[in-house]
């Protein structure tokens, strides 16, 4: 039998996922010096704090308990974009890319979900994953900018 937390899980591996990109960008902007590029991290790294609060309020809806960490995707994903940082902004910004692409593979998947509430089936269309696809292709411009 389900138990609540086990119908949240796919809402905290989004929160996972949105907790994994704050640190990131957090690292990755100390990097990037192209003055456009070093601002639109910025405002990318700012929704996804705001993704963050979206997802834990969610959850809490839901009557579940949020997940506080990024856990080990987080991991992961600060030592690819510290061993990228190494190596320029081009290889930062593209390590980036890579994380926005597996996030918005991560709403897909949700989004596809039969449980999901309406509401939140809502918020997921109308707002973050239209957000990863913006992100996406502002990374792809500020990538270009660069060669």
């Amino acid at each position: 039998m389900d138990t609540m937390q086990d119908r949240v899980e796919p809402l905290n591996r989004l929160l996972r996922g949105e907790l994994s990109a704050v640190e990131t960008y957090e690292q990755a902007m100390e990097s990037v010096r192209t003055q456009d590029c070093a601002r639109e991290l910025e405002r990318i790294h700012v929704e996804h704090q705001e993704a963050v609060g979206m997802l834990r309020e969610q959850i809490r809806q839901f009557g579940g308990i949020a997940d506080e960490g990024s856990g080990a995707w987080g991991l992961w994903a600060q030592a690819v974009e510290g061993t990228a940082t190494l190596f320029g902004e081009s290889v930062a910004l593209k390590a980036l890319k890579e994380g926005e692409e597996h996030g918005l593979k991560e709403y897909q998947a949700i989004m596809n979900d039969p449980t999901l509430r309406p509401e939140f089936k809502q918020l997921l269309t109308e707002r973050l994953h239209l957000r990863q696809k913006e992100h996406i292709d502002t990374l792809t411009r500020c990538i270009s900018t660069l060669h």
